[in-house]
């Protein structure tokens, strides 16, 4: 291939893939994976100042927005939809959109993500303003449905970031945020669900968890604000209740069936506790 090949697209570093043993196809792909980190860190200034501005919008009453086409959509909607259980916010504090809408999540949509327009359309629907914050996610970085929207989003006066695997990708430069984690070529030429996609769902858990710790979601290291929404969470609630109050589990059961969320229990027995 080319040199000037976008960094997505280059070459393997491993030829002859289906000769492999399969120990050495696992090995091939773990050794690229632990590339991965090491990118990240180098990063960590840009993503902390995306995250910093994120806070503040949503301090005041702003949304988040993560919008891509493909893996990249797919991850985006992932971190999005755990948000909810996992910090016990409303599923429309932070939204994943996809090029081809919910469909694509499990089929790809053929050209959805060529649509430059589109996503700006998709966002609109959720009523989006100035208060709000829109990443978008693509691992080339010249997605026309992600560049479209982040576009149209600065047009709008909406803060926006960018997460690509690409240096000096096109989304990188409709960002008021950029974040460029170029893991190098994938061990199967192009695959972008990968080491790219890895990639980005690392940067993500760092945004929205770094986000949502700043928002006071969390107390201690505890998720105290999740959802009790099975047996599982409801006996780690009754585990954190017990660790902060250091009382029996009978007790913790109890006052946790009567006020419906560990951050209500502490709150109802430690006063030192913000609401």
């Amino acid at each position: 291939m080319a040199k000037n090949n976008p960094d997505t697209e280059k070459e393997s570093l491993y030829a002859n893939l289906e000769k492999m043993s399969t120990e050495e196809i696992l090995m091939g792909i773990n050794a690229e994976d632990k590339k991965v980190s090491s990118v990240i860190k180098k990063q960590i200034p840009n993503i902390e100042k995306l995250v910093n501005a994120i806070v503040l919008k949503m301090q005041k009453g702003g949304r988040l927005f993560y919008i891509g086409a493909g893996t990249s959509g797919r991850i985006g909607i992932l971190d999005a939809s755990e948000c909810p259980p996992t910090f016990g916010v409303s599923h429309d504090l932070v939204i994943g959109i996809i090029a081809g809408g919910d469909y694509a999540i499990r089929k790809a949509v053929e050209n959805a993500e060529d649509d430059f327009n589109q996503a700006w359309e998709d966002l609109k629907k959720h009523n989006i303003t100035s208060a709000d914050f829109v990443i978008g996610i693509a691992a080339s970085g010249n997605t026309p449905y992600v560049i479209g929207g982040l576009k149209m989003s600065r047009e709008n006066n909406i803060s926006t970031g960018s997460i690509s695997c690409n240096s000096n990708s096109l989304i990188s430069k409709e960002a008021d945020f950029p974040i460029e984690i170029v893991v190098g070529p994938e061990f199967l030429t192009g695959s972008t669900r990968m080491k790219a996609g890895t990639s980005q769902k690392l940067v993500l858990n760092m945004i929205s968890t770094s986000v949502m710790i700043k928002l006071g979601k969390v107390y201690g290291n505890k998720m105290i604000d999740m959802q009790l929404s099975n047996k599982k969470l409801v006996q780690r609630g009754v585990e954190m209740i017990i660790e902060e109050l250091n009382i029996d589990e009978k007790l913790a059961s109890e006052l946790l069936n009567k006020h419906k969320s560990v951050r209500a229990v502490l709150l109802a027995e430690n006063k030192n506790l913000e609401s």
